[in-house]
């Protein structure tokens, strides 16, 4: 058994923490979502895992494939109290102070207290933080809390493109949408609004009055109304 203490995302790898005869010692492991799917399909563990720092893991100690030191291998997930208490807290008080951080083209915030890290997911419409932010502090709430095992984190309060702000108006004064078709399937008609900056689909079985998308050529001009609206999905319907 061994306590997760570091774990690199883009290189795949965590290190271990684990007492050895009364010492502290630590270990480098595998941890990427390939190698738990390996790991499951070979029956050594239940269940895959995203880890992150404080996880509680079982492992086992083997020689690299080069044979010149120690790795751990078959890592699984036990327990994560910090992850828990975390939650927890979300169902309560869902506001928290952490870190900016980005790796690759992603982004994650670093919970202050835990040093946890969760994937921030960013709304298509949502102005992307800028460079000089990362390592900052922000405040993120935690999202899709009803799958422990995805949770993700957002701003707590975010920055819209004007268009979207302008299509929220819209949706709230009832005000019909010009929008160009961009692209015709048998089941959806793909329209650009707001200067191009919001996309929708219209599903033609729904459309109204009825339609079939072969009534329709892309560059048509039409109008719709913004059924609903939110940071993540945007629906529409077609109008006379």
């Amino acid at each position: 058994m061994g306590t997760i203490t570091f774990i690199h995302h883009e290189k795949n790898y965590a290190t271990i923490e684990y007492l050895h005869n009364g010492k502290s010692k630590t270990i480098n492991g595998n941890v990427s979502e390939k190698e738990q799917s390996k790991l499951k399909e070979r029956k050594l563990i239940k269940k895959t895992h995203f880890f992150r720092i404080g996880d509680e893991v079982s492992f086992l100690l083997v020689p690299s494939p080069k044979g010149d030191k120690m790795i751990a291998d078959c890592i699984e997930f036990r327990f994560n109290n910090a992850y828990t208490n975390l939650l927890n807290k979300a169902a309560e008080e869902n506001r928290f102070v952490g870190y900016l951080k980005k790796a690759g083209e992603a982004y994650f915030v670093k919970e202050t207290g835990s040093y946890i890290l969760f994937p921030l997911i960013l709304s298509p419409w949502e102005i992307p933080p800028h460079e000089s932010r990362l390592n900052d502090p922000v405040f993120f709430k935690l999202d899709n809390l009803e799958k422990p095992d995805h949770v993700t984190a957002s701003f707590f309060k975010s920055e819209y493109i004007p268009e979207y702000q302008q299509a929220v108006k819209y949706f709230k004064n009832k005000t019909p949408v010009e929008a160009t078709v961009y692209k015709l399937t048998p089941y959806g008609i793909f329209i650009n609004c707001f200067n191009g900056k919001i996309q929708a689909k219209i599903p033609v079985q729904k459309s109204k009055p009825p339609i079939t998308a072969a009534a329709l050529q892309p560059g048509a001009i039409i109008k719709v109304m913004i059924t609903y609206i939110s940071p993540v999905k945007i629906v529409v319907e077609k109008i006379d």
